[in-house]
């Protein structure tokens, strides 16, 4: 029995029922919110001097980040880089004065050029460049070798270089002006509409090359941007008459801008000079017409649709020849096929309107004008026809058309001249309208092509010559003659095509293309060797400033 109780006492005591409890849900623990991520006090900022002024006024920094006044107390260095990764694209420009000889180079023998080695194609004296300049390629090329370069400030460079055409100069995209003449680059220009900087021989990239994984430091990404660029095409005389047309009835309507094509089509905004109006009553062309009153007829309207033509100046001498309608109704051609007109309409009020256009942020304007007639092609109050210059209103209109912002191009179709020389009349007539506020001012009426001038910075073309006419020949005295013997070509057969180009607000520049009037009918670029005469008599009776006050 004392065995049994000692058993008993020994089994353990039963466990306590477990008590269900409510449900509770599983609430998430609360974190802190992250503080904004600021550098540390430590992180300063050495900007090199040597950078392109207009990349130094636009460097910012993220946080609490110091400019350090020396290179060795900062951690971050924005300089030149090599890796087109987070970095300034800062493109640069070869230049050379507008009247020089000068098209272009091959980058190797720049390269070779710099380094002292033998350079074809070279210019014998040495590339003028600022300080900046020098630093940045330099870092990208190396020591240059010495008479390679001549550094002065950026100031002064067009000043030494201006008056002679070989002096070249290496400067950045947002330093060019209307007054250098851009030298291509293995085939290349910055005034390129189809421009690419990566493959580009003289872009030069800036970042920060040491330390700011987090982009504390912000700057441009480039100092040339596509969609701030326009390029303005300008020709001289069309009128699709005589042996012209005759050529398009029989070798097609798009005979005579084949060659060309590509030149005029290359530009946000193609301009011709067309002098003869469309009507549907115009017989076919006829190479041997002996009048001077002129008709089109309307289907040769392909071949200006064909090159890729924007806006038509009417302030030539014939647009009224045929019929008083046929006036409107070659406005109403153009309108229909998207082409804007002006210097004529269906009164003077109209012919006098200016042509407004904006593109990428380029505001520009077309005003243009007839001095020389006949009389019963100007427009009145109530019949259509072209704008007679009256000068107050010219200036007037202008100068307005500058202070609302418009860059503005002023045509004139002026009195005949059969010589490159440039008269006095229009010595007296053109540059007033420059220093009114057009950028550009042309001569549209030559057959004959002129030479150039300057006011400040806007460009005179006294005369273009002509682009679309059957001058092949002009009877002796009568100024068709070759003007030169290493060109017997006569002066009607050669042409200047003007590319104008605005960036930012700005005119910076113009390529001149060069051509040669074949069949009658079909322009083609010059040879180079025949571009070199041509371009040498041109600038020779050209009128560069030499006054001290439109000096460069």
């Amino acid at each position: 029995m004392l065995v049994c109780l000692l058993l008993a006492g020994c089994r353990a005591a039963p466990l306590p029922r477990a008590v269900p409890t409510p449900f509770q849900p599983l609430m998430p623990t609360a974190m802190p919110t992250p503080a904004p991520f600021t550098p540390t006090p430590e992180a300063r900022l050495w900007v090199d001097p040597m950078l392109p002024a207009d990349l130094r006024e636009a460097v910012q920094t993220v946080g609490a980040v110091k400019t350090a006044e020396r290179f060795e107390e900062a951690n971050l260095h924005l300089g030149v880089t090599f890796t087109p990764k987070r970095a300034a694209e800062w493109v640069y420009a070869l230049a050379a004065p507008f009247s020089s000889l000068d098209d272009g180079v091959d980058g190797e023998a720049l390269r070779a050029f710099w380094s002292g080695k033998e350079a074809p194609g070279m210019p014998e004296e040495p590339i003028l460049m600022s300080a900046e300049t020098l630093a940045a390629f330099e870092a990208r090329w190396g020591q240059a070798a010495a008479g390679a370069v001549e550094v002065a400030s950026a100031e002064d460079l067009l000043k030494i270089a201006w008056g002679q055409p070989q002096r070249w100069a290496l400067i950045p995209f947002e330093a060019l002006e209307p007054r250098w003449k851009v030298l291509r680059v293995d085939g290349v220009s910055p005034l390129d509409r189809e421009f690419q900087a990566q493959s580009y021989p003289l872009t030069v990239y800036y970042g920060v090359v040491e330390g700011d994984p987090a982009g504390w430091v912000q700057f441009p990404a480039s100092n040339r941007d596509s969609q701030r660029l326009t390029v303005v095409v300008m020709s001289g005389v069309t009128a699709l008459v005589r042996s012209t047309g005759a050529k398009m009835e029989t070798l097609g309507m798009r005979y005579p801008g084949e060659e060309i094509k590509d030149w005029l089509r290359d530009a946000d905004f193609t301009h011709v000079s067309n002098e003869v109006s469309f009507d549907p009553r115009c017989p076919p062309a006829n190479p041997h017409q002996t009048s001077l009153m002129f008709c089109s007829r309307p289907e040769y309207l392909d071949l200006l649709s064909y090159v890729g033509v924007d806006i038509v100046e009417l302030s030539g001498n014939h647009v009224m020849d045929y019929e008083v309608g046929s006036l409107p109704y070659s406005l109403e051609q153009y309108r229909q096929r998207n082409m804007r007109y002006y210097a004529a309409g269906m009164t003077q009020q109209e012919a006098r309107e200016p042509l407004l256009l904006e593109h990428h942020g380029n505001k520009i304007a077309f005003v243009g004008c007839n001095p020389a007639g006949p009389p019963t092609v100007w427009a009145t109050e109530t019949r259509p026809g072209v704008a007679n210059c009256d000068d107050d209103w010219m200036t007037a209109k202008i100068g307005e058309l500058r202070d609302q912002g418009y860059l503005v191009i002023a045509t004139v179709q002026y009195f005949e001249h059969y010589a490159m020389t440039i008269t006095p009349f229009q010595q007296r007539d053109f540059p007033p309208l420059a220093e009114a506020g057009a950028v550009i001012v042309q001569g549209s009426q030559a057959h004959y092509p002129q030479g150039f001038g300057f006011v400040g910075n806007s460009l005179i073309h006294y005369g273009l010559g002509n682009l679309f006419f059957d001058q092949m020949y002009v009877p002796e005295g009568f100024g068709g003659q070759s003007f030169h013997p290493d060109l017997p070509i006569p002066g009607t057969r050669l042409e200047f095509i003007d590319r104008h180009v605005f960036y930012d607000g700005r005119y910076v520049g113009s390529e001149i293309l060069t051509a040669v009037l074949e069949d009658y009918a079909q322009p083609r670029p010059m040879s180079a060797a025949e571009r070199r005469v041509f371009l040498q008599e041109a600038f020779r009776v050209s009128l560069w400033p030499a006054d001290e006050e439109n000096q460069p």
